[in-house]
This record gives C-alpha cells, sequence and structure tokens, in this order.
C-alpha cells in the first residue's frame, strides 16, 4: 500500500496548479489530505473519480478553514469522520478508513502560532488525540495515523533549532509531547529509517525559505509499532509545489 500526506493548504488552489496532473503520476493508493479549506460542494470531484479514486471528505464548519480528506483506489470496509468531540469535529481534523485490519487516518494537528488561546487548545487538543487513538487501537490495533502534526520533534528537524525553541510548533511541551507518544508504541516512520538532516516538508512563504531549504518537518506518516514488519519505504517529495508543504510518501508491504 502505497500512502501520501499532503497539507494542500486549499485544495482548490492545488488543483490550479495541476494538482491533477501530480496525483496521476504519483498514483498514491491512499492520499490523506489536510487543510483543504472547502466545503463538498465546492470542490470538482469528477477529476479524483475519472483518475479512479474513492473520495471522502470532512470540511470543517467554518468556510475556507482546515478541513481533512482521503482519496482511495481501494473502496474501504468502513469510513469514520471525527473523533465524536465537538470542538474538534467542528474543525474538520480527524477522518479515518479500515482496510481489512489496517486503518489509515487523516488528521490535521492544530497550530498554535496565532497566540495563547490556540497554544492552549492545540495542548489539549493533544492529550484528547492521544486517548482517542489509544481506545480506538483495543478495536483497530493497526493504525496508520498520516498528515500534518504541527510539531518538529528533534533538532534535526528544523532548520534553525536554537531561534525557534520558543516557537509553537517547536516548544519543549510539544517536543515532550511527541516523545511521550512514541512511546506509546507509535513509530515515526520516516525517522525509522532515513537519518539524514535538512529533511522538510513545510517552508515560510516568508524570506525565499523554500529555495534555501529554511524548513520544518512537521508532517508524519506515524504507525503503530505491529506494522513495523510490512514498512518498505520513505520519502519527502520535496519538489512537489501546490503548498507550503510538500508530501510525504509511505509505502507498506
Amino acid at each position: 500500500m502505497r500512502i501520501i500526506t499532503y497539507n494542500v493548504n486549499g485544495i482548490r488552489a492545488a488543483l490550479n496548479k495541476d494538482f491533477l496532473g501530480w496525483l496521476e503520476s504519483a498514483q498514491p493508493d491512499v492520499l490523506c489530505l489536510q487543510e483543504i479549506k472547502a466545503t463538498t460542494d465546492q470542490i470538482p470531484v469528477e477529476g479524483f473519480e475519472k483518475l479512479g479514486y474513492h473520495h471522502y471528505w470532512f470540511p470543517a464548519q467554518k468556510k475556507g478553514y482546515s478541513g481533512v480528506a482521503l482519496l482511495t483506489r481501494i473502496r474501504p470496509d468502513d469510513i469514520e469522520a471525527g473523533m465524536g468531540i465537538s470542538r474538534y469535529d467542528d474543525e474538520g481534523r480527524f477522518i479515518r478508513a479500515d482496510f481489512g485490519d489496517v486503518s489509515v487516518v487523516s488528521v490535521y494537528h492544530p497550530s498554535g502560532s496565532s497566540g495563547d488561546e490556540r497554544q492552549a487548545f492545540k495542548m489539549e487538543w493533544l492529550s484528547d488525540f492521544e486517548n482517542y487513538v489509544q481506545q480506538l487501537r483495543t478495536k483497530r490495533p493497526k493504525l496508520i495515523l498520516s498528515g500534518d502534526y504541527n510539531i518538529c520533534h528533534q533538532p534535526i528537524d528544523i532548520h534553525d533549532p536554537v531561534r525557534n525553541a520558543t516557537v509553537s510548533g517547536f516548544l519543549p511541551e510539544e517536543r515532550e509531547w511527541m516523545t511521550h507518544f512514541l512511546s506509546l508504541g507509535y513509530v515515526d516512520t520516516f525517522r525509522q529509517l532515513n537519518k539524514e538532516p535538512h529533511q522538510y516538508t513545510w517552508w515560510s512563504y516568508r524570506a525565499n525559505a523554500r529555495a534555501n531549504n529554511k524548513g520544518w518537518r512537521i508532517d508524519y506518516n506515524m504507525v503503530t509499532e505491529n506494522l513495523l514488519p510490512q514498512l518498505r519505504a520513505v520519502r519527502i517529495l520535496s519538489d512537489v509545489v501546490h503548498s507550503d508543504h510538500c508530501p510525504a510518501l509511505l509505502e507498506i508491504g
């Protein structure tokens, strides 16, 4: 199974930049999208259907904001949108597809960069997300949790760890949460197979950051440890430029 996670920063904007052409060449079995920024009626879905994808959308209630989706060439056994927690589900942050005994999630963790209130919301989300997926694991023990986590875990994952040490996305408490989460039996698949520095998935639009590769690795394909034997390949597709993020690829055998 070839899985790609991609924060598109607006699916309609991405479609205007030949997103469908990229999708046709990339050919993921499952594509996990975040920040679709559109309601289902605003998305021209015919293009996805022509490429053979089933599509499942979970937009935010607020127009032009957040939202997640799953596109899959394999028809899932079941789709579950949301976590049953209205303050998060209203923002369209979690959608799950079940394929046999494996579940794939597209998740969009909140950003705390706009101020203290949203940072507090983010920390509450992290706790509630952890509790939810831990309970989900009792029923669906093989999980792939793909998406924008809005956290760099280690100094290797960010271009300037010293100056960003007090910036949301690299705060000590966020990094500690990530360490704790991984200790529960989840695997950062990219770092499992790739220990190289300067591997990023997001760049600011300011100061020519992408051209200078001054980025952050905040997009992850996390899996439960029981899927480690099936881990085949990981890759960051940094040459794909529909968004301020780029896609991250996971191949499970």
